[in-house]
């Protein structure tokens, strides 16, 4: 557990904000891989229709040479990596005994969501984990912030119709309102999640946590329940498999609506109002940010504590036994 005084504080925040940012390049592979074969199919189809249409489904390329594909959505997300991986080290390059500035507001965040997870997953799990549910969190937060910087979506290569130039491939968009993005990420989390629950349980006690029978029985009942718990086990192996499917499309789908919306109420306000229109549904979407971060950081942790957390620890949550002595 960090503490809140400078001299031990800052070395395990520098720590920390290396980790995070350092993989949080990483995060961003697979969704460019994932792009790189649905933008090819892309194409000019779109046109004039992008008006009626709204934000389309898939994320265009902005940048092609041979194989290599770059969509705008994957550029966002790079581009947002490496301005928090700038000011990560911008906030560690001259650290104080009392904090100030960046390395202040650095050291608040690390600490904040290390004791907030620490809280919910215990003290063991969070030493290990932690890297990757603080860099979820932070990369999905800014993402979707950065996503509503006017420009974003509006600005890039378009046709002209009706005397109005109409943007068909923007330069940028919202990284979470691209499928790719969102699903790289889960993936990610479920390969982390099985690495996690083998080094927690073992293989055997990995099977045996999601077939094991639990409770005490004998005889006939015993045959019973072991056929009750492999079934229940099979279920809990469709749950687990249809996890990264679910957590991919609740952030997609709150973005991509989040976004239409902005693009539907500015089109309503014409020429004239088209920046008024949308200004309440701004702070909606501030709002909307955070709480979809919040909720994949905490979906995402609560499935480790779940895998991790043996059934003799009871309802201990994970944290030290030594505290009862």
């Amino acid at each position: 557990m960090p503490k809140s005084d400078g001299v031990r504080a800052s070395p395990f925040v520098m720590r920390w904000l290396n980790i995070i940012f350092a993989l949080s390049l990483g995060l961003l592979l697979p969704g460019g891989l994932l792009a790189a074969e649905h933008a090819a199919t892309e194409g000019g189809h779109r046109g004039g229709q992008h008006a009626a249409e709204g934000l389309p489904a898939d994320a265009p390329w902005v940048w092609k040479s041979g194989p290599v594909e770059i969509n705008n959505s994957t550029l966002m997300m790079f581009g947002v990596a490496v301005l928090l991986i700038v000011g990560a080290q911008l906030a560690t390059r001259n650290m104080q005994m009392v904090p100030q500035g960046l390395q202040n507001f650095a050291e608040w965040l690390v600490e904040s969501l290390y004791e907030f997870l620490e809280g919910i997953i215990g003290s063991d799990l969070v030493k290990k984990t932690f890297w990757f549910f603080a860099t979820v969190f932070i990369m999905i937060l800014a993402t979707n912030w950065f996503g509503l910087i006017p420009g974003v979506g509006t600005v890039g290569w378009g046709v002209q119709e009706d005397g109005h130039f109409h943007v068909v491939r923007p330069l940028l968009r919202g990284a979470n309102a691209d499928l790719n993005t969102t699903l790289a990420m889960s993936v990610v989390f479920f390969i982390c999640w099985t690495f996690w629950a083998i080094q927690s349980n073992g293989v055997g006690g990995f099977i045996s946590h999601l077939f094991g029978v639990k409770g005490d029985s004998s005889g006939f009942m015993k045959i019973v329940m072991v056929l009750v718990f492999f079934a229940v086990g099979i279920l809990e192996v469709v749950s687990i498999l249809f996890r990264p499917v679910s957590l991919s499309f609740r952030l997609y789908g709150n973005i991509f609506a989040g976004e239409n919306m902005l693009e539907t109420m500015a089109h309503l306000g014409g020429p004239y109002f088209g920046w008024l229109l949308p200004l309440p549904f701004y702070g909606m979407e501030l709002l909307v940010g955070v709480v979809q971060a919040l909720v994949f950081m905490l979906l995402t942790a609560v499935f480790t504590l779940l895998i991790c957390t043996h059934d003799d620890e009871g309802h201990g949550h994970g944290h030290d036994k030594e505290e009862a002595h």
